[in-house]
């Protein structure tokens, strides 16, 4: 995968912290993330991955410090609203809709008409593998691997700038992981797109990203351009 050679930031992390009872979940003093890097995020569980995702889209508030995402500091202003998109689990997608339904209405929160949205389902029909359009079922009644692509799908739309997946691979097939590789790689491919994938799956992640942070109990422990040898690295620190 190339290497990004924009060097605007997009998103910038400043004496970040997130602490519940006490206890200090999250601390990254100082983190930039390039227009146009597709940033891979790594950790065991409770290393803080989710917590990030979760402050940098203002879900929750910082204990201290904030992000800023493209000069909008996002815990104060909704300006980073209209070029970021995400998808952290299936509790975001409205379960009493059709697929379709939630795609039309998403589309129409961004200023997408009906072609569109269609002419944007139609170039991931491969995805769907036959599954989610025409079947007349709401997503509640989908499995989770089939709710994540339709969760994944819809954060393409309106041409974000900024797009946030956590887990994207997990409950899906391995023929859909490939597929959805194959997509986040022709997002990474656009230097005016930058990906954040957070993902327990060392291979994958580093398939798809440029850059990989590791977080360890909420600090960043590396912070590494991806190379051939990034693989054998993350896997011997964390086989410790």
């Amino acid at each position: 995968m190339p290497t990004n050679k924009n060097l605007k930031k997009m998103i910038q992390v400043n004496h970040l912290s997130k602490t519940y009872n006490g206890v200090t979940v999250l601390k990254i003093d100082n983190l930039e993330i390039k227009k146009g890097e597709s940033f891979g995020l790594v950790g065991n569980n409770g290393a803080g991955k989710t917590t990030f995702f979760s402050l940098l889209l203002d879900l929750i508030q910082p204990s201290t410090g904030h992000i800023i995402n493209n000069d909008v500091q996002v815990n104060t202003s909704e300006n980073w609203k209209p070029f970021t998109a995400s998808f952290l689990d299936e509790s975001f997608l409205i379960g009493y809709l059709t697929p379709e339904e939630y795609f039309y209405f998403i589309g129409d929160l961004r200023g997408q008409n009906k072609a569109d949205v269609d002419a944007l389902l139609l170039k991931h029909e491969e995805f769907f593998n036959g599954e989610i359009l025409k079947s007349k079922k709401y997503i509640r009644d989908f499995s989770k691997g089939n709710q994540k692509k339709v969760g994944i799908i819809a954060t393409l739309i309106g041409n974000p700038e900024v797009i946030v997946l956590d887990e994207p691979f997990a409950n899906l097939d391995p023929t859909t992981q490939f597929r959805l590789k194959k997509i986040i790689k022709e997002l990474a491919d656009n230097p005016d797109i930058t990906v954040l994938v957070s993902s327990h799956d060392l291979l994958h992640t580093v398939e798809v990203s440029n850059r990989i942070v590791a977080l360890h109990k909420g600090e960043v422990v590396k912070d590494i351009q991806t190379s051939t040898e990034t693989l054998k690295e993350l896997e011997a620190f964390f086989a410790v």
